[in-house]
């Protein structure tokens, strides 16, 4: 591609972040382990302020990174759907489908991203990669017992960002 030609790419919409994990477990246990902190910190974030409730700011820190982020949860519909304001004025929303079978489908969506062309594809990218993350790492946790450290490693010291 020649640089002319990336001059006329654009955007028609401001893209969000989608991806979707099944769990073999029961709705109750899949989301339970997004609202309880001593759930999560076993595969996302290494510290939480407390338990997600509607309304209260909590604080997550991912220690490995020296980062710590406020969410808010704005909705949170037992076994069904939890929203939260996610720093950088987006939000995140979770969907749990319980399956006949007994499993559960997670689906994590993030949106209202702003900035440049560029930084909206970057934020996005980097989004969806975290997320997509966080969601294999729940399912090795709950399936298997297994604590897999995908967000941990996937920067290891010495290792630049790309």
């Amino acid at each position: 591609m020649s640089i002319s030609q990336t001059a006329e790419l654009h955007l028609t919409r401001v893209p969000s972040v989608e991806t979707g994990m099944l769990i073999r477990k029961p709705v109750a246990d899949v989301f339970e382990a997004i609202v309880n902190p001593e759930i999560t910190t076993k595969f996302w974030f290494t510290r939480s302020s407390g338990r997600l409730a509607v309304g209260r700011p909590i604080r997550w820190d991912w220690e490995m990174y020296d980062i710590s982020v406020e969410v808010t949860a704005r909705a949170i519909e037992t076994n069904r759907r939890i929203v939260i304001d996610w720093p950088g004025h987006t939000t995140v929303e979770w969907t749990f489908e319980s399956l006949r079978d007994g499993n559960t489908f997670v689906r994590v969506t993030e949106f209202g991203f702003t900035g440049t062309g560029d930084q909206l594809v970057k934020y996005v990218a980097d989004s969806t990669q975290g997320f997509s993350l966080m969601l294999a790492g729940l399912k090795a946790l709950l399936e298997h017992g297994v604590r897999l450290n995908l967000v941990g490693d996937r920067y290891p010291k010495g290792v630049d960002e790309p």
